[in-house]
């Protein structure tokens, strides 16, 4: 006997990006076409071919007490779950029945190369006693549910640039199976460190427009050199519809749907001919009970790499058919930058509110779209939208593969 999924419902958004400390802040940058990069001024940089990078445009609202015993991908996490939850209006629920999914790619970089300085500087007994939990991967997910009380579980994917897409993901499969009414998902990242961008610079992953960082980072353009290195968090409310209703809750949309799948390609390069990512899509559309034709947006994962972003193009046509023609695509890491496993909440949040306003942000900096991408990329102007459905993709170093499906 075949039964009707749960329907998922997203009830509280929350955000610290490179364009505003609030998910209000951040949408308005991302309509206004605002990019969130800049040319980094701290010493360390000077030796680096990159010198570029999207941090934070606001500081953290934490005391000085509060922020000494969390990274700095804990601490971002912490301030977007407390505007999600705020903004969900501080739901009741059982402790029991409450879960957080929260992911980082890297986790505690930040700690772990300062922490490593104190040791050869001052020797072992000047390192933090909070070194650890400060640098474990778990350590945002861990955060989110000692702060409010999850009891259901706590999880923290770990899936590169996918990370934060599959903690949603995995939020849907919780409440859908019954473990929860209520999951805190999402991802953060804080790795602009000299350490990081060396090793991304070393692989030509990132761009090298030192002198124009406002323009470096161009999705689906010709001129495409690779990505800009970003930092933030981004967390949504997931719940039960029935949960939801009972407590009167407002909902800015439903998590139709996610696909997980994987390359099996490379650690690093994207599959050429997209096949993961296809199967990703399509199974994002089984599981929110919808067609390709119900498709009328979607925010590319789009990393503004020579090879990703043409892979995922290939992708698209494959899994959405003829119709991707009628798709309006729009890549937003052409403004935050790309924010690693963080990536993937920032754009969940960004396609629920395209849905939602019905208006797609215009991808920044695509002055000539690539010959080889036949997509339909929003560009120059914002762009209105009918009602449908819209997808969110992320795509990882590891062949992960995850594609999220709303609808309104």
């Amino acid at each position: 006997m075949t039964t009707t999924p749960r329907q998922v419902v997203v009830t509280g958004l929350g955000a610290v990006t490179p364009l505003g400390g609030d998910v209000a802040t951040t949408w308005e940058g991302l309509l206004a076409g605002r990019s969130g990069a800049r040319r980094i001024t701290e010493d360390w940089i000077d030796e680096l071919p990159v010198q570029i990078a999207a941090p934070l445009a606001a500081e953290l609202p934490l005391g000085r007490v509060e922020a000494r015993t969390l990274d700095r991908s804990q601490q971002m996490a912490l301030v977007a779950a407390r505007e999600a939850w705020a903004d969900a209006g501080t739901p009741e629920v059982d402790q029991e029945r409450l879960a957080a999914c929260v992911a980082s790619g890297i986790g505690g970089v930040l700690t772990l190369l300062t922490q490593h300085d104190v040791l050869r500087e001052k020797g072992p007994r000047r390192v933090s006693p909070h070194t650890v939990p400060m640098l474990m991967p778990n350590g945002p997910a861990s955060t989110i549910g000692l702060a409010f009380g999850a009891k259901a579980g706590v999880h923290a994917p770990v899936s590169a640039c996918a990370s934060g897409s599959e903690a949603i993901a995995l939020g849907l499969d919780i409440i859908r199976a019954g473990r929860a009414d209520v999951v805190i998902a999402g991802g953060t990242e804080a790795a602009i460190a000299a350490l990081p961008i060396a090793g991304f610079a070393q692989m030509q992953a990132l761009s090298r427009r030192n002198d124009t960082p406002q323009t470096a980072s161009r999705p689906f353009d010709k001129a495409r050199d690779g990505f800009v290195l970003g930092e933030g968090a981004a967390i949504v409310v997931l719940e039960a519809a029935e949960h939801a209703t009972a407590r009167g809750a407002r909902v800015h949309g439903v998590l139709a749907g996610a696909g997980i799948s994987s390359d099996a390609y490379h650690v690093a390069a994207p599959d050429p001919e997209g096949a993961g990512a296809a199967r990703a899509v399509r199974a994002a559309l089984r599981s929110a009970s919808l067609t390709a034709t119900d498709v009328v947006h979607i925010n590319a994962h789009a990393t503004s790499t020579p090879a990703g972003d043409l892979a995922e193009a290939v992708a698209l046509r494959s899994a959405i058919g003829d119709h991707i023609d009628q798709v309006a695509i729009t890549a937003t890491k052409s403004m935050t930058g790309h924010l690693l496993g963080a990536a993937g909440a920032v754009e969940a949040i960004a396609t629920i509110l395209a849905l939602r306003e019905r208006i797609i942000p215009a991808t920044r900096n695509l002055d000539a779209l690539d010959d080889e991408i036949a997509l339909d990329v929003v560009a120059v102007d914002n762009r209105t939208i009918t009602r449908g459905a819209a997808l969110s993709n992320s795509f990882g170093f590891g062949g992960h593969d995850v594609c999220l499906a709303f609808t309104v």
